[in-house]
C-alpha cells in the first residue's frame, strides 16, 4: 500500500507532457458577455409570453409588419393588439369585445364542452390598420349560448377585401382547444385546396353572411397540422376555373 501511495505522489509531481496554454481572457469575457445577454433576452421574452398567456389568455390582433397572421384571447378579456413578427411584440389592449358581424359559422367540431365556430368581428384601428375593418375569430360556442373567443386572424397589409387569400393562420392549441388552420378568401371561390406531402387536401368553406364574396375556409387537423404546411393554397370558381396562380 505504501509503494502505491509513493507512486501516486510521484505521478502527481511530474510535469505534464504538453504544457497547458494560457487562458485567453479576452475571448472568455466576450463569450461570457454573449451568454449573459442571451440569458437576459430569454428571461425577458419568457416573462412577456407568460403575461400574455395568464392575463389575456390571449386574443392577438395582427398589425402591419408581421409575417404570419396570428392572434389569441381569454374567457372574457379585452383583445390584445400586437404585431406578430420575428421578435417578441409588446401587447396593447383594446376596449371593444369581439362580437360577431353577421352569422356564426358552425364547424361540427366539438371540444371542451362547446362547438368550434368562426365569425367575422370588427377591427377598428384606423391608425395602424386603416384599410382593415374585420377579422375572422375562432371561438367556442358554449351550451349556454356564450361565445368564448380563442384566436383571431386578420389582414395586416393592404385592403382586407382585396382579391385573394387573407389571414391564413391557426394550427395551434389555445386554452387546451385545437384551433385549425383557417383564413378567408376574397372572391368567387367555390372550392379551396392545398397540397400536403404531395396530397391534395380540400378545405371546408362557408360564405360570410355579410358579404358572400368573402369565403371562410378551414382544414381538418389530421390533414393540415400547421399553417406552414397549407401551401400553396388554390381557389377555384364554381365552373372549376382556377382563380389563383
Amino acid at each position: 500500500m505504501t509503494d502505491e501511495l509513493e507512486r501516486l505522489r510521484a505521478a502527481l509531481q511530474e510535469a505534464p507532457a504538453e504544457p497547458f496554454a494560457e487562458p485567453d481572457l479576452d475571448r472568455i469575457f466576450r463569450e461570457g458577455g454573449r451568454i449573459r445577454r442571451r440569458r437576459r433576452f430569454l428571461a425577458s421574452s419568457g416573462a412577456a409570453v407568460a403575461v400574455v398567456a395568464v392575463v389575456f389568455g390571449a386574443v392577438w390582433l395582427r398589425a402591419p409588419g408581421g409575417a404570419p397572421e396570428q392572434v389569441h384571447a381569454a374567457a372574457s378579456p379585452s383583445p390584445v393588439v400586437t404585431s406578430v413578427s420575428s421578435t417578441i411584440p409588446a401587447p396593447a389592449s383594446t376596449t371593444a369585445e369581439p362580437k360577431p358581424l353577421g352569422e356564426v359559422i358552425s364547424t361540427g367540431t366539438y371540444a371542451d364542452g362547446g362547438e368550434l365556430v368562426f365569425y367575422a368581428t370588427e377591427i377598428d384601428d384606423p391608425e395602424n390598420l386603416p384599410t382593415v375593418q374585420f377579422g375572422v375569430m375562432a371561438s367556442l360556442s358554449e351550451p349556454d349560448g356564450n361565445l368564448r373567443p380563442l384566436y383571431l386572424a386578420n389582414e395586416s397589409e393592404g385592403q382586407d377585401r382585396s382579391f385573394g387569400f387573407h389571414a391564413t393562420s391557426g394550427g395551434t392549441t389555445v386554452s387546451d382547444v385545437w384551433v385549425p388552420v383557417y383564413g378567408y378568401f376574397s372572391g368567387p371561390a367555390a372550392r379551396i385546396e392545398t397540397t400536403v406531402d404531395g396530397r391534395t387536401v380540400p378545405a371546408h368553406t362557408a360564405r360570410w353572411s355579410e358579404d358572400p364574396d368573402v369565403v371562410v375556409f378551414w382544414f381538418d387537423q389530421d390533414e393540415v397540422p400547421s399553417a406552414e404546411r397549407a401551401t400553396p393554397l388554390v381557389a377555384y370558381s364554381a365552373d372549376g376555373k382556377r382563380l389563383t396562380g
